[in-house]
């Protein structure tokens, strides 16, 4: 069973990432997991790229964060994968399944509409996952939910400050039978606790999609512990 990380950010990525990719890479696996995803905070969100830069170069210095974690691993044995976080004013989505190069090829995913958006990655073979859907704080006006629009909801987020966001979140995707995910939502070195237990062989961003809409998530990480099971953490 290997235990993946499926939400971090790199200083290179996010502007409020504390560690580049390689310290973050290097604590993931000390704290034994065996892949991790790079979910830096996309266009819409707190990205660390000047947006003024063409799109070619701004996607080639989003992707940084994830090709220096990459590199990193590839020393340590640590899996890791492209993927990135998208946000609506606050709400926020967690894509899986496309890679870089898709990324160059569709600059038009930061010009339409939020739903525009989702229905594009669903229909390009991505994977939408909704996080900390219940989270309030400053940044977030307004909690949006769109089951018919996501694939997954994340159901324990380490970087939640109150447990009862993970409940709801929890609750929310009982209610409406979407699948369930954990991630750390790590900014830091120190920040991992979070993520999934999967037996599926994962090496891409197209494995791990793949994994989360086939249901091959055995369980879920929830503040370091491993939780397996059955129904109570994925949809059969």
């Amino acid at each position: 069973m290997m235990r993946w990380e499926t939400h971090a950010h790199t200083a290179e990525g996010s502007a409020c990432g504390k560690a580049p990719a390689a310290e973050m890479a290097e604590a993931c696996r000390k704290a034994g997991y065996d892949g991790m995803i790079v979910t830096d905070h996309f266009w819409h969100g707190n990205t660390a790229v000047n947006r003024d830069l063409p799109w070619q170069e701004w996607v080639r210095q989003f992707c940084l964060g994830y090709e220096h974690g990459k590199a990193a691993g590839e020393k340590i044995g640590l899996r890791v994968c492209f993927g990135w976080e998208y946000s609506w004013d606050g709400t926020d989505f967690l894509t899986y399944g496309l890679s870089p190069e898709w990324l160059l090829a569709h600059p038009e995913t930061v010009t339409l509409p939020p739903q525009d958006y989702l229905r594009l990655i669903r229909r390009s073979g991505g994977c939408i996952v909704h996080a900390h859907p219940f989270r309030e704080a400053s940044y977030v006006p307004l909690i949006k939910l769109l089951p018919d629009q996501v694939d997954a909801v994340e159901t324990y987020n380490k970087g939640n400050f109150e447990e009862i966001y993970n409940d709801r979140a929890r609750w929310y995707a009982e209610s409406y039978g979407l699948l369930q995910t954990s991630g750390s939502d790590a900014h830091h070195a120190g920040g991992f606790g979070g993520g999934i237990l999967t037996d599926a062989d994962i090496h891409t961003t197209e494995d791990y999609a793949a994994a989360v809409l086939h249901g091959r998530i055995a369980g879920l990480i929830r503040n370091g512990d491993d939780m397996l099971s059955g129904n109570d953490y994925h949809r059969g």
